[in-house]
């Protein structure tokens, strides 16, 4: 964080300091919520949560050198009081924010937030210092946490913004308003919540609406591809810069193929010229984030080859989203359970027959939670595509939802022994490490509250210790 004085802090949140010795100390470190986080000159920001309280933690984050503590009541070490610390964190961010040279741009959409972040973080980062949300922290917490982290040297300030309703985006966008924002897709993520993609276009679309005029320098970089995101153009005063497929995008991909491997292949064409893109990211939905990206940093005034190069050499750099691992006895490992909705659903099991081309294939899913009414038809959807795309075999994990997975597969043609519905992530492991062979390539997915990167790293286990079952 750009340094600021006990006192100045005081102000900015309307607060009051409790037991500061020094109201002229600064704190130079990182804003945290964990106190085992805390540092040398930090702030410690202490939550009442449902089974943790954060002031009971307050004095190990001072012990740990935090300078004071953001809290609701006294702790007995220096600390700045306020009413609601929420509403103070997100105070402070947008003071710091506002003090700051750098460029924000901000993100949203229904699937692909997290990876299209990674990707616009790591070819912007070649041209200035860049600060990004870490993760997918994209909520009321997250994102203030993420902007307080920017310092002086931080050029360009990635935000990744979440919505569970009406509005979220609208508050989001107050405390770190954007020059720069991103509509990935409308689909059916939390449509359970939301009650239609209707209501959830309303509701990513509150970003445009906050961007500058493009006079004053603001940029929508929208979804030419996705009908719902392309008609926000008329939602927005800024500058309209259209990605996608589509030949009337501004950024496009042309003869897009995958490796053997699963690794998209592209020409990205921009106004600037055209290069070829070879991504060492898996699956076809990888090229949607990477021209997403590829318009953020044409808008920002990197030429294609700049582009082509960082997109070219970008990785994952968050955790259990179609993250690859190798077996040595050659079975592949794709730990994709972070979270899941239909679109990433379809996307994954995509990836995994692109990479399982004479290969036997698994993909051991479970539920995909917050879909409501459509929750039926979409767990029997994906199943029926596991079957199309002739997956060798469904594992699927869990409950009801689990159970719809399966009868999809089993109404499209799936009989015998290809698909099964398994109770929980261990009975899956069992079946896993009796019946995984050498060469096979297994997908693991669900909503991030099923848990299945239990699954993935026991198999990954499984294989170093030599656990796995002869051809």
């Amino acid at each position: 964080m750009i340094a600021l004085s006990l006192a100045e802090i005081a102000e900015v949140v309307g607060g009051q300091m409790h037991d500061i010795p020094d109201p002229s100390v600064s704190v130079t470190g990182p804003v945290v919520r964990d106190s085992r986080e805390a540092a040398p000159g930090s702030l410690f920001v202490a939550f009442v949560g449902e089974r943790v309280d954060g002031h009971d933690f307050a004095g190990a984050a001072v012990e740990a050198g935090a300078a004071a503590v953001l809290a609701s009541r006294p702790v007995g070490v220096p600390a700045i009081v306020v009413e609601d610390v929420q509403t103070a964190l997100g105070a402070l961010a947008r003071h710091v924010v506002r003090r700051l040279g750098a460029t924000l741009v901000a993100l949203t959409g229904s699937a692909g937030k997290t990876s299209t972040k990674d990707l616009i973080a790591q070819v912007l980062r070649r041209k200035a210092p860049t600060v990004f949300t870490p993760g997918s922290l994209n909520n009321e917490i997250g994102l203030p946490l993420t902007a307080l982290s920017a310092t002086e040297e931080t050029g360009f300030l990635v935000l990744e913004m979440g919505a569970r309703g009406i509005g979220h985006i609208r508050y989001l966008t107050g405390l770190t308003p954007p020059k720069v924002g991103v509509v990935l897709n409308v689909g059916s993520a939390h449509i359970g919540e939301f009650g239609g993609r209707e209501q959830i276009a309303r509701a990513k679309g509150e970003l445009v609406e906050s961007l500058p005029s493009a006079e004053e320098g603001g940029a929508a970089v929208l979804n030419a591809d996705d009908p719902l995101v392309r008609a926000m153009a008329s939602r927005t005063k800024a500058k309209v810069i259209l990605f996608g497929e589509s030949g009337e995008a501004d950024v496009r991909a042309e003869n897009v193929r995958l490796t053997d491997s699963g690794q998209p292949v592209f020409r990205l064409h921009t106004p600037s010229g055209a290069c070829d893109v070879t991504m060492r990211l898996y699956g076809e939905h990888h090229v949607s984030n990477a021209l997403a990206a590829a318009a953020v940093a044409h808008e920002l005034g990197m030429s294609a080859e700049e582009i082509a190069t960082a997109l070219s050499e970008a990785g994952s750099l968050s955790r259990w989203r179609m993250e690859v691992t190798e077996r040595p006895d050659g079975v592949t490992v794709v730990n994709d359970a972070y979270n899941a909705n239909p679109e990433s659903m379809r996307a994954a099991l995509r990836a995994l027959a692109a990479m399982g081309r004479g290969r036997r294939t698994w993909a051991v899913l479970g539920k995909m939670a917050e879909l409501g009414d459509e929750a039926l038809a979409e767990h029997d959807a994906v199943g029926r595509l596991a079957v199309r795309l002739n997956v060798s075999k469904l594992v699927a994990v869990g409950g009801r939802e689990a159970s719809w997975l399966q009868l999809g597969a089993y109404n499209e043609g799936s009989w015998g022994e290809e698909s099964v519905h398994v109770s929980d992530a261990q009975a899956a492991i069992d079946l896993l490490r009796s019946e995984v062979r050498p060469g096979d390539v297994v997908l693991v997915k669900a909503s991030r509250s099923v848990g299945l990167e239990s699954v993935a790293q026991a198999l990954l286990e499984a294989g170093a210790e030599g656990e796995v079952a002869a051809r």
